[in-house]
């Protein structure tokens, strides 16, 4: 019996230890699939990489055909309509709506789409990822209104304060990633984007909601 209890403990340790391993982490625990994309869109909206493909791991840990029950589709889990909010707000015309909509699925569209929006939430809340994560989780509307009535400022950021279960567990969660990512595959490359530039990026942006 000790020695079977033993080996158990023996075969923790060995996996516990193993999976330390960077290279292992990042084969099985936090792989960086889709990469080209991720780091070319957010590049390309000003937004952390490591944010954008820890927010695309807890939302549908990579599966290109993952559904929500509430109707979110894809890498990124966005709504159709917030899809199409958003190709309006990139200026595409009608048809070119029409075709990415019916193919939000698609990998390259699902990361050009969720990374905008991402990056346009950072803006609106001013850097802040708690409360941009809780507004991409729980919509821009309900984080507004949790500001106004429990008088947080753009400073928050005690993620235990966020009303709903769900919400704090997603923040927590892609905050958590976030730091895996950054440093299994490099904290030197966060993108740091003076608050300057985000207000002229998207200062038409402002009044627009969902």
């Amino acid at each position: 019996m000790l020695k079977k209890f033993l080996a158990g403990v023996v075969i923790l340790f060995a996996i516990y230890f193993l999976i330390s391993v960077p290279s292992v982490q990042k084969k099985f625990l936090y792989p960086f699939p889709y990469r080209s994309n991720v780091e070319f869109y957010s590049s390309k909206w000003h937004v952390d990489k490591f944010l954008t493909i820890a927010v695309m791991k807890v939302e549908s840990n990579f599966q290109e055909s993952a559904n929500s029950q509430s109707g979110a589709v894809g890498l990124m889990q966005l709504m159709p309509e917030t899809a199409a909010w958003i190709a309006y707000q990139l200026g595409e015309q009608p048809e070119e709506i029409s075709h990415d909509i019916k193919n939000l699925r698609e990998p390259e569209t699902n990361i050009r789409y969720g990374t905008w929006y991402l990056a346009e939430l950072e803006d609106e809340f001013n850097g802040n990822d708690v409360l941009a994560l809780a507004a991409y989780n729980a919509g821009r509307g309900n984080v507004r209104e949790w500001m106004e009535k429990n008088h947080w400022n753009e400073n928050f950021s005690d993620v235990d304060k966020i009303p709903y279960a769900e919400t704090r567990d997603y923040v927590k969660r892609v905050l958590h990633c976030r730091e895996k990512y950054s440093k299994l595959y490099g904290s030197q490359n966060f993108i740091s984007i003076p608050l300057a530039l985000h207000e002229l990026r998207f200062a038409r942006l402002k009044n627009l909601s969902l």
